[in-house]
């Protein structure tokens, strides 16, 4: 954000246009391959192998045979790095607990940051080279800059090639795009360093506390608002810093704790990932055009996933599966009864399963996660302990702003305003107030958690 975003900033905007995607392709590399560069190699095999099999399926267009062959190999690998950095010792803690297998040595892998992100990129546009959706890129350096972009590569949003690949050829960088990503960018950056982090701290403290029922609740409702706060601030930076290089992003979170039902929380939350399963899974194990326990397994198959590529742990394939159950009884047994509900009934409904899905996401010791929740629902600590409500009433300005953001209140308002002059000047001074507020933040505070580290 200091010295590296500046630096690259600065050189992309000095050389000419047609070096652009060159030097952004050897930036993301770099930034990539600071922490470990053995990474990048995996980054390369992945890039490598997905632009020549996408080549060689839109040189055989009109041969289906050689193009599902070409598909298959393609997935493999993808899907074959991604097992094996991400689930291989996930699979191998089941082996090893049977007697059979005890005696296998425990795999332990470091997971390449962002390779959930980037694979699911690469095999979209994979599929839509395929379903001639799309055309194989002929530069394997436009390709590569699609595939590492720095600013959308280790929190996404899930880019599909189709919806950048003119940006690629014919982006048009322009002062107001500019100065609409930096403002996003702040957007996103005070989302992340003033709210999520806060909420973190909130929800570490009583989480380490004898806490009560109302304490344990709240515990978790900040839980709630880290978790939205974090994956949307990192995604209004990628979009924002997208917006500075000349590339626009989907918007990835829409006011998703608004939601009246569980269905229209997945239509809001996390939009690039949701979409990425429903055009690449959903639809293509027949979606809802078969009959009802045909839909009903392509919704299994669909949740499960989801659950498994947020980790490799058992909570997060019941948390897929969770939803997966809720979405169903939805659609097919109590939604009709859910909309005849008034509005604040069908809110508090959809922010309670949203909040004890966010208890199953956090715990991967199941233990852990039925001992908190049981401190929900029982009076055995009780109501809320002293130590807990002291802690809980110093964050009270800090919930109250939270509660506010979660809603687009702020921003309905701020359209409202007619006098367009002063609502730039008022932008320029809060913008410049967030970065000021959030560098005091983040060189003052050690904590500062990368939620993002199990993608």
């Amino acid at each position: 954000m200091f010295l590296y975003l500046p630096i690259v900033m600065g050189i992309y905007y000095i050389i000419p246009k047609r070096y652009r995607n060159a030097f952004l392709l050897i930036a993301n590399l770099v930034f990539y391959g600071w922490g470990e560069p053995v990474f990048v190699i995996i980054m390369a095999i992945s890039v490598l192998s997905n632009y020549i099999f996408g080549l060689l399926i839109e040189k055989y267009r009109g041969n289906k045979s050689r193009m599902r062959v070409f598909v298959i190999f393609s997935l493999i690998i993808s899907f074959g790095l991604l097992a094996v950095f991400k689930y291989a010792g996930f699979f191998s803690d089941i082996l090893r607990g049977i007697p059979i297998f005890s005696a296998m040595p425990k795999i332990d892998i470091a997971l390449p940051i962002g390779i959930s992100f980037y694979t699911f990129q690469a095999v979209s546009y994979i599929i839509d080279i395929y379903r001639g959706e799309a055309k194989a890129q002929k530069s394997i350096i436009k390709f590569g800059t699609y595939i590492s972009f720095f600013p959308q590569l280790i929190a996404g949003p899930i880019v599909r090639y189709v919806d950048i690949a003119d940006m690629l050829d014919n982006r048009r960088e322009n002062i107001h795009q500019f100065a609409d990503g930096v403002r996003l960018f702040t957007i996103g950056l005070s989302k992340k360093v003033l709210i999520a982090n806060n909420m973190g701290m909130l929800w570490d403290s009583v989480r380490g506390m004898e806490s009560g029922l109302l304490g344990s609740w709240i515990g978790m409702i900040a839980y709630t608002f880290q978790i939205y706060f974090d994956f949307s601030g990192y995604s209004d930076m990628a979009c924002g810093l997208g917006k500075m290089f000349g590339f626009e992003f989907m918007k990835n979170f829409n006011y998703p704790y608004i939601s009246k039902s569980i269905t229209e929380f997945w239509r809001r939350w996390h939009i690039s990932l949701s979409t990425w399963f429903r055009d690449y899974v959903y639809i293509p194990l027949g979606g809802n055009r078969c009959k009802l326990p045909c839909v009903i397994f392509n919704m299994f198959v669909v949740w499960v996933f989801t659950g498994f590529w947020h980790g490799a742990s058992l909570n997060f394939i019941v948390w897929g599966i969770y939803y997966f159950v809720l979405l169903v009884l939805e659609k097919y047994v109590f939604g009709r009864y859910l909309e005849k509900l008034p509005s604040a009934i069908q809110h508090i409904y959809a922010l309670l399963f949203i909040i004890l899905g966010w208890t199953i996401f956090y715990f991967e010791d199941m233990g852990q996660m039925l001992d908190y929740v049981s401190l929900m629902f029982t009076l055995d600590g009780g109501i809320i302990t002293k130590n807990c409500a002291s802690i809980i009433l110093s964050y009270l300005p800090m919930i109250a702003v939270t509660v506010i953001g979660c809603t687009p209140l702020a921003k309905n308002m701020w359209d409202r305003v007619s006098n367009k002059r002063l609502l730039a000047t008022v932008q320029a001074v809060l913008v410049v107030l967030g970065l000021v507020l959030c560098t005091a933040q983040l060189v003052t505070q050690s904590y500062n958690p990368f939620l993002y580290f199990r993608f």
